[in-house]
């Protein structure tokens, strides 16, 4: 086999490779004589059929799957010899196919960078941590109490106060006319609470089991229902029922009704999620700040490939973001060409920093085993009841699939490798700042 470089440009690479015929041809003649140990026609015994009738038959598909089976070792080898680790799948194109001259093939492709992994001990991060308090915990069982609390209907003829809940029904109108989803019997309306439009509930204090009233309110700029956000609305009210909320005694036996052998087993399991919530929110906030440190040190090239399909994925998600109007309003007031621009760079730095990221893991020997992957697809089952047999047979039907799961695990793995590494500091923080969104 001869190869000539044809290209080397920044990563891009080209090749022509040549394959001499003779290889070819004593290919095709191992394999038809393969065929003709096995082919069957009537007048000759099993493995008798002469060469030429198999060639005569069978001839052109021989050829074509030698071809290819040639053209794909030549550029495996070509690959390994000149340790050449594509970026994509290098794009061939055959330039003589060798059925009567050498077979001639080309070979463009963009490499993989040389990725420096940098000293993981040299690297300082801090840790942001929120202990869970007693009054936190307290706080919880207390609101998961009061969603459970029962009510009772008030006989006293008086007007609704505050804390009270008012049973109603309602019509809702845009400039008279009813609107689908606007309507209710029987809906409990706790006055002065949260939960409902702004300005509803505050409207039906005052009113009496009996009484009929119209208010005005309107609707959030964001509200869920486009055709309603930002709108004027009338409602047509009628009191049914006054009610209060009877309250929960937080004890051995409502913990028992709910599934807990006794309170301190109830208070446990709040203290558990809010731990977890905590925690999971800690290492989200420390491998951001490890990966925005490794970004900084992925001073190398990104393959334009690999560039192009990222951009391509995220501007997708941006035109979907764009059509259904829910376009940040930073991004929404930028021209195209600029937009396009700032997200190319995080397209750039994204598939800089996966490249680095890949590195470390390679040298550091990180693995995702099949327990890995099982545990992954059992969460992913949890998240869907009911259609667990759906999933598996997903990924078994589709092996590729399996990727989706193994690209994060490897990255979860490669930042516990690294944290291991690091010196890390813990820092006591409120909840607030812990759970504040981090500004991309």
């Amino acid at each position: 086999m001869q190869v000539t470089e044809t290209l080397t440009e920044g990563l891009k690479r080209g090749f022509t490779v040549v394959v001499p015929s003779s290889d070819l041809s004593e290919k095709r003649e191992k394999r038809l004589a393969e065929l003709s140990k096995t082919m069957q026609m009537p007048g000759f015994r099993p493995g008798k059929v002469p060469l030429s009738m198999v060639r005569k038959r069978y001839g052109e598909a021989v050829a074509a799957e030698v071809l290819e089976a040639s053209v794909n070792d030549a550029t495996d080898q070509m690959l390994t010899e000149r340790s050449l680790r594509p970026a994509v799948s290098p794009k061939v194109e055959v330039v003589n196919p060798g059925t009567e001259a050498d077979l001639e093939f080309t070979v463009e492709m963009e490499i993989l960078p040389e990725v420096s992994v940098p000293d993981l001990k040299a690297l300082s991060l801090t840790r942001l941590t929120s202990p869970v308090t007693d009054a936190e915990v307290d706080d919880a069982m207390a609101k998961f109490a009061e969603q459970r609390a029962t009510t009772e209907t008030i006989e006293e003829s008086r007007p609704a106060v505050t804390g009270d809940i008012l049973s109603v029904d309602f019509l809702g109108k845009l400039d008279g006319v009813p609107f689908e989803g606007g309507a209710a019997q029987d809906a409990d309306v706790e006055i002065g609470g949260s939960g409902f439009i702004p300005g509803f509930a505050e409207q039906l204090v005052g009113m009496s089991v009996g009484e009929e009233r119209v208010i005005t309110v309107t609707f959030p700029d964001a509200y869920h229902a486009a055709n309603l956000a930002g709108k004027d609305a009338t409602f047509d009210i009628t009191a049914k029922a006054l009610k209060r909320k009877v309250p929960v005694v937080l004890d051995d036996a409502f913990a028992e009704s709910n599934g807990f052998e006794n309170l301190a087993e109830f208070r446990k399991f709040f203290k558990d999620r809010l731990d977890l919530a905590r925690a999971e929110a800690s290492r989200m906030k420390v491998k951001r700040a490890l990966l925005d440190k490794l970004a900084e040190q992925a001073d190398f090239a990104a393959p334009e490939t690999l560039v192009e399909a990222e951009f391509g994925e995220i501007w997708r998600q941006v035109e979907i973001e764009r059509a259904g109007g829910r376009l940040d309003a930073d991004d929404a007031a930028k021209d195209e060409e600029t937009l396009r621009a700032e997200y190319r760079a995080i397209a750039d730095r994204r598939v800089r920093l996966g490249l680095l990221v890949a590195e470390i893991g390679r040298a550091s020997n990180v693995q995702v085993t099949e327990l890995d992957l099982r545990r992954a697809m059992i969460n992913e089952m949890r998240q869907f009841p009911g259609q667990e047999k759906m999933i598996v047979d997903f990924y078994q039907k589709n092996p590729r699939a399996m990727d989706r799961l193994r690209g994060p695990i490897f990255e979860d793995k490669v930042v516990d490798y690294a944290l291991e590494l690091a010196t890390v500091t813990d820092q006591n923080v409120t909840t607030e700042v812990l759970f504040a969104d981090d500004e991309d």
